[in-house]
């Protein structure tokens, strides 16, 4: 037995070095496979400052994906850690989704209700901090042509193949472009920037610098907004398509499931599952909305009750000022509450502001703009401030808490600060059943933080959380079941308080966006379920903080790879 004991020892020390060395080849092959990924340019952005949108560019970003997606493959997940399991895992999703998008010509139809590719170009727009940015910014006006050039190709030829969006979504669409055919450069939005140049910059750079913005508003950017007004009004709306559901377009069947696989970030669903999941929360969540009514001692119908809610004036500000001033009053209260609720907060503060004059009619009532770790930026959340009679103030705290804190702005902030085991690719990504259904979950948990200090604005929480619902059904009511835009709306405004306003808003992102409204509802389910069985399961010892850590400490992350970690975080702490 001693004879054999060494042996034994030094056949153990064998396989464990077996072990960890396996271990660590699987670790540098995936190390390799991301680098070759994040270091990936696909273009050169010298010359294309506002990107490259042409099918050669996106045909060669699919092989591309498909030949990262094949050496990510060969990866032993096995041996990995938990953090690059879960790197493999999210690199997989990503490089699908590239592939997908490709192969159902997604680039042929880059327009929604309320933006579109010209639309984007107003997140140019930012103050300028030094000479650098200041030749940064002209460089982009510039490429405005060729960027316009390579997005009208490309909606001509999903015009003649039948992808395009329907009409009925374009009412007062011809905002989005005549806002900027100004007569007077200094008018023109894209010249507000220049308005408040840098200090440092000489009187020398200046001039030149004022001389050269004049030059490119007049010939670069205003006569570019003018072909694309001639190109939607002349072409695209006389020929677009008339019907609703993408599933009516060519191959577009099998693109609705694929759109419902990616926003919900899972396969295990059908239109007709999401379909009944959303009945059965409307008629939940209707229950709650008619016990308020009843505790209000309300005489009237429910229908009754909305339109006293969209009608009397106690639930509407002013002026833009007050709005914003309700607002920052809100997110203020919110800051104070995250301790208690949060182990880890972010080092990026945020602004309250409202949506720019020039895309407000057609945004939504509010939304987060986040900025890189690397800028000097704050994020900001963009309160409309357009149509004040649509603007209510009973959901005014439930858009806050979604949009800055603790939805958002701490979930975004917080993944762009990710350490450096985390690679820049999860630092940068989105998804939206995991930060959609956070900014849902965010709205249930300010009840918690007793950010609704009236039963209005519990009410208009529980009207935001049905809204979220309604959209299960209409989603998969206008691309699975052939629903009309009538329907939609009589279905919305009969179960949610929202203003005609945000009702036909709304249904025309649902209807130009197959579905993303999916994923609010989904993660939000997902991430309340986790929680209750957390609570369940661990009684006494269960942590609110420490329960947020792990839903929120590796980042955006699909709700497959969210629910094993809660699995495992409940597993430990039984322990």
């Amino acid at each position: 037995m001693k004879v054999l004991q060494p042996i034994l020892v030094t056949l153990l020390l064998f396989l464990f070095s077996i072990q960890n060395t396996s271990s660590q080849n699987s670790q540098m092959v995936l190390d390799s496979v991301i680098k070759k990924y994040e270091q990936h340019r696909g273009y050169d952005r010298h010359v294309y400052p506002l990107g490259l949108y042409t099918k050669e560019y996106y045909k060669s970003e699919a092989e591309f994906a498909q030949q990262v997606l094949d050496e990510l493959n060969k990866v032993e997940t096995a041996d990995l850690s938990e953090t690059e399991k879960i790197s493999a895992d999210l690199l997989g999703f990503v490089l699908n989704d590239k592939i997908n998008y490709y192969k159902f010509e997604q680039y042929l139809n880059p327009l929604l209700s309320d933006t579109g590719f010209h639309t984007n170009l107003t997140y140019q727009v930012r103050p300028l901090a030094n000479y650098a940015q200041v030749k940064g910014y002209l460089n982009r006006l510039n490429a405005i042509p060729q960027f316009v050039s390579q997005n009208l190709e490309n909606l001509r030829e999903g015009l003649e193949k039948g992808v395009s969006q329907p009409l009925v979504i374009f009412k007062g669409y011809e905002s989005t472009y005549n806002d900027h055919i100004v007569s007077d450069f200094e008018d023109s939005f894209y010249y507000s920037p220049f308005k408040n140049l840098p200090n440092d910059l000489t009187k020398a750079q200046k001039d030149s610098v004022l001389s050269a913005a004049k030059i490119t508003i007049e010939t670069k950017v205003t006569p570019e907004f003018k072909r694309i007004k001639n190109f939607f009004e002349t072409e695209y709306f006389p020929k677009t398509r008339t019907t609703l559901g993408v599933s009516e377009t060519p191959n577009g069947k099998a693109f609705y499931q694929n759109r419902i696989d990616f926003y919900t970030t899972s396969t295990q669903y059908t239109a007709d599952d999401i379909h009944q999941i959303g009945l059965r929360e409307v008629a939940r969540i209707k229950a709650e909305m008619e016990q308020i009514i009843k505790e209000l001692k309300f005489e009237g119908s429910f229908a009754d009750f909305f339109h006293f809610l969209r009608t009397d004036k106690q639930f509407y500000a002013e002026t833009p000022e007050q709005l914003l001033m309700i607002a920052r009053d809100m997110a203020k209260r919110a800051d104070a509450q995250l301790p208690r609720y949060f182990k880890t907060l972010p080092r990026k503060p945020y602004g309250v502001a409202p949506v720019p004059d020039a895309i407000a009619p057609k945004y939504t009532a509010g939304r987060y703009i986040g900025t890189s770790k690397e800028s000097t930026e704050p994020g900001y959340y963009w309160v409309n401030t357009y149509d004040l009679p649509s603007r209510t103030l009973y959901t005014l705290p439930a858009l806050t808490v979604h949009e800055a804190v603790p939805g958002h702005h701490l979930q975004g902030s917080l993944n762009n600060e990710l350490g450096d085991s985390i690679p820049r690719f999860r630092k940068n990504l989105y998804l939206s059943a995991y930060g959609e259904g956070w900014g849902l979950y965010c709205e249930f948990l300010a009840d918690e933080m007793g950010m609704y200090t009236t039963p209005y604005e519990q009410f208009g929480k529980l009207t935001y959380e049905m809204w979220r619902a309604c959209r299960l059904v209409v989603d998969t009511g206008i691309h699975a079941k052939g629903w009309t835009r009538e329907q939609v709306v009589d279905y919305m405004s009969s179960n949610t308080a929202l203003s005609m306003h945000e009702v036909n808003t709304e249904t025309d992102r649902y209807i130009s966006w197959p579905g993303q409204a999916l994923s609010y509802k989904m993660g939000e389910l997902k991430i309340r379920e986790l929680r209750k069985k957390a609570e369940t399961e661990l009684g006494a010892n269960f942590d609110i903080r420490a329960f947020h850590e792990i839903i929120l400490e590796q980042g955006t992350v699909t709700l497959a790879i969210m629910e094993e970690r809660v699995n495992d975080y409940i597993k430990r702490s039984k322990k």
